[in-house]
C-alpha cells in the first residue's frame, strides 16, 4: 500500500482505523511514524464493526464517491495488483 500512496494520495482517502478499544489515537500515531505510513489514522466507533459486518481481523474496505463499499477482503488478501484495480476505479472523476 506504502507503494501506491504516491500516485493516488490526491484522488483517493487513505485511513488507517483501529478497532482495539485499548488503542489511543497516540499509540496509533506513533505506530504510523514508525512504519513510515504517509496516510492518517483513526479510532472506529462503537458499532463501526457490526455495521460494516466486518467478522475477520485486517479486514480493508474500500468505498467509492456513495459510501457504499466497493471492495472487501481480510487479512493478508488485497494484492498490489488489486489495490492498482480498485484505486483506478475510485480515483475515476
Amino acid at each position: 500500500m506504502k507503494k501506491l500512496y504516491p500516485q493516488y494520495q490526491d484522488a483517493v482517502a487513505f485511513y488507517s482505523v483501529s478497532v482495539d478499544p485499548s488503542e489511543t489515537i497516540e499509540e496509533l500515531e506513533a505506530y504510523r511514524q514508525q512504519q513510515g505510513y504517509p496516510w492518517p489514522v483513526a479510532t472506529a466507533g462503537p458499532r463501526m464493526l457490526a455495521d460494516l459486518n466486518v467478522r475477520v481481523q485486517s479486514t480493508k474496505l474500500a468505498f467509492g464517491r456513495d459510501g457504499v463499499i466497493v471492495y472487501r477482503d481480510g487479512y493478508g488478501k488485497g494484492d498490489d495488483a488489486t489495490w492498482l484495480r480498485v484505486f483506478d476505479e475510485l480515483a475515476k472523476p
